[in-house]
């Protein structure tokens, strides 16, 4: 853990909220739900039977209507769109709500309603925001898909979830290459007779074949009026499905609620970013992903904030391409992933500092623990010292942040590294396996032991799984699978996956600890360790790591690299071999794919790679463990 801290703070200091939480969180959730918009008033306010949970039920409400027609101002900007390939729009709310009532009604006209569910496959455009709030208009389900999935993950997922219509794009840009979406989906729905209507959004031009299913989108909407009332639907009423892929069998289609979902996002939205009516957002999360679907659809689109939507990779085609979005768009709020940032990091210092970030005002990161060497760079080579930093921690299944500081609501102390606390009316331990609290400053599992608004509703068609996976490891307690410290100061330090372990000789590492060792040395800007099966050990550890630009690859630094590891984590995390490269394996999404790198190291298949952002690098880390074992005999 790191000692640093930095006080920074937008003057903020509302302790009232924290001390209603506290006293009350049920009362306190529903006064927060008050602040949206609600067609009748619930009379219950939690329906609470473990493990599921209804939230304001009675309460009849619409996510769209939330979105669009609350706000008075048309002509106030909701999306700055910019493609890959330098495409841009301006969307105001008065014309994303047009685009919404005509989707909508060509939706119904299509025999789409209330419970169906809807498949949307697009990349990030704003027809998929409008895709989106369609469905949720008339009361559908909508489950996207991240277009980077393969057609056999398409089918997974269309299946389990019995969609009716798809909504794809002939293409999509990626790295200066037409991703050819429509082809993806043909293969995907061959043979599945339920899926009546597929719509087809023209982005790319590519060559398509159109079926009898298959209509484009501008015929789809071109006789449907711009008028189309929302629909008055209960609380509970399911908003969307987001499948998780797991690491084996079917993947997991978590499913959220209207009422207690919005009630979620709208409150961490404005606590986290503090938003105003001057800003300018960039999330630069997928849609596809949950951060998607919380911070880009639906937040930032509730509170009327105005938000930068961008297609493509975030280092195409230069790696400025990120800091050009923020200066030509005055970005005043930033919000990406540490992956993200190690890859900028390894750019050196140059690049972002030869543009005006003057508008930032407010950094954030999402997605897995940010090390605090990485989290001191954002601060000072991006945030130029003067922007705080919220570091977020929740999952697909908790539906918006459980743990951050709230610059909307309080100046504290940040620590370089810490996620700090849990958000008002959530109630978070670290706790041994018997369940029973860790003191201080000890590794222990993260669980969260009272119901709150986000919280899935259940998995799609499973509600035993839903029960065992979360609920079964600690009696009326969700089990977030994650590992975590609480210090002395009530910080909380997230330290990976539970399941994300090498076992070396006995004992048990966590990937994300070494990782982030590796990645404090001055010379590397990123790493990622995987463990290989040794009849000894049980495994050893095997790190990949991508030094910094204008860094000499030597013997001496990589024994320098791993003895630094010995003498910070101890003897048992040294890594028995290291290896340099220039780019790891990733997905689009900026995921590790460590099970690419444990495949390499252990000879053992490759396996499906339809998600992988860039087949050189497994290329590279194939040549570069090559190179290693010839040198060693």
């Amino acid at each position: 853990m790191h000692s640093e801290t930095f006080t920074i703070g937008l003057g903020n200091n509302n302790t009232a909220v924290r001390k209603e939480a506290s006293e009350d969180y049920v009362a306190f959730w529903a006064r927060e739900a008050q602040k949206l918009t609600w067609f009748k008033k619930w009379n219950k306010i939690l329906q609470w039977d473990p493990p599921f949970a209804r939230w304001f039920v009675g309460g009849t409400i619409n996510a769209s209507y939330n979105a669009l027609d609350v706000h008075q101002n048309r002509q106030k900007i909701a999306i700055l769109w910019e493609g890959e390939n330098e495409d841009r729009k301006v969307i105001t709310y008065g014309q994303l709500h047009d685009h919404v009532q005509r989707f909508s009604n060509a939706l119904k006209s299509a025999g789409v309603g209330k419970g169906d569910r809807v498949t949307i496959y697009l990349p990030m455009v704003p027809e998929l925001i409008v895709a989106m709030l369609s469905c949720a208009r008339i009361g559908a389900i909508h489950t996207v898909i991240f277009s980077g999935f393969s057609a056999s993950s398409i089918k997974d997922r269309v299946v389990d979830s019995k969609s009716k219509v798809i909504i794809t794009a002939d293409g999509g840009y990626r790295r200066g290459s037409i991703v050819k979406l429509k082809d993806t989906v043909d293969s995907a729905i061959d043979g599945l007779n339920f899926v009546e209507k597929v719509v087809v959004l023209k982005r790319a031009g590519n060559q398509i074949t159109l079926g009898n299913k298959d209509i484009m989108w501008d015929d789809f909407v071109k006789n449907a009026t711009d008028k189309c009332d929302a629909e008055q639907l209960p609380s509970e009423h399911p908003l969307y499905i987001l499948y998780t892929s797991g690491t084996t069998g079917k993947p997991k289609g978590v499913l959220h609620d209207t009422g207690g979902y919005l009630t979620h996002i709208n409150s961490t939205f404005r606590w986290a970013f503090d938003i105003k009516e001057s800003d300018i957002y960039f999330c630069t999360a997928d849609i596809g992903w949950v951060t998607g679907h919380s911070y880009v659809a639906y937040g930032p689109l509730i509170c009327g904030a105005t938000m930068v939507m961008y297609e493509g990779a975030p280092d195409y085609p230069t790696p400025a391409r990120m800091w050009d979005i923020l200066q030509r768009y005055r970005v005043t709020i930033f919000y990406t992933t540490p992956t993200a940032l190690r890859m900028f990091m390894k750019f050196g210092d140059a690049i972002p500092n030869s543009y005006d970030l003057s508008s930032l005002r407010l950094l954030g990161t999402v997605g897995e623990p940010i090390n605090p060497e990485v989290w001191k760079w954002y601060y000072k080579t991006i945030g130029k010292s003067r922007c705080p930093i919220i570091d977020t921690w929740w999952q697909t299944e908790t539906g918006g942040m459980m743990l951050s500081p709230l610059p909307g609501l309080e100046t504290i102390p940040l620590k370089p590294g810490s996620a700090a606390f849990a958000i008002p009316g959530v109630d978070i331990a670290v706790v041994d396996e018997n369940g029973s609290e860790v003191p201080p400053d000890t590794k222990g599992y993260l669980i969260i032991r009272k119901p709150w608004p986000g919280m899935l509703l259940s998995l799609w068609g499973d509600d035993e799984k839903y029960r065992t996976v979360y609920w079964s490891k600690y009696k009326d307690c969700y089990y977030t699978g994650d590992y975590s410290i609480k210090d002395s100061d009530g910080y909380f330090w997230l330290l990976g996956r539970a399941d994300d372990v090498l076992k070396v000789a006995g004992h048990r590492i966590g990937t994300a600890e070494l990782e982030s060792s590796l990645v404090s040395h001055r010379s590397i800007s990123e790493a990622a360790v995987c463990g290989v099966p040794d009849a000894v050990k049980g495994e050893v550890i095997i790190a990949f790591v991508v030094p910094k630009e204008g860094v000499k690859v030597t013997d001496e630094l990589r024994a320098e690299i791993i003895k630094a590891v010995r003498d910070d984590i101890g003897a048992i995390a040294t890594p028995q071999q290291l290896y340099f490269v220039s780019k790891l394996p990733k997905t689009r999404s900026g995921k590790i794919m460590r099970r690419l790198l444990k495949a390499i190291a252990s000879n053992e298949k490759i396996g499906d790679v339809s998600t992988l952002e860039d087949g050189a690098a497994v290329n590279e880390v194939q040549a570069a463990f090559d190179d290693l074992k010839k040198q060693m005999g």
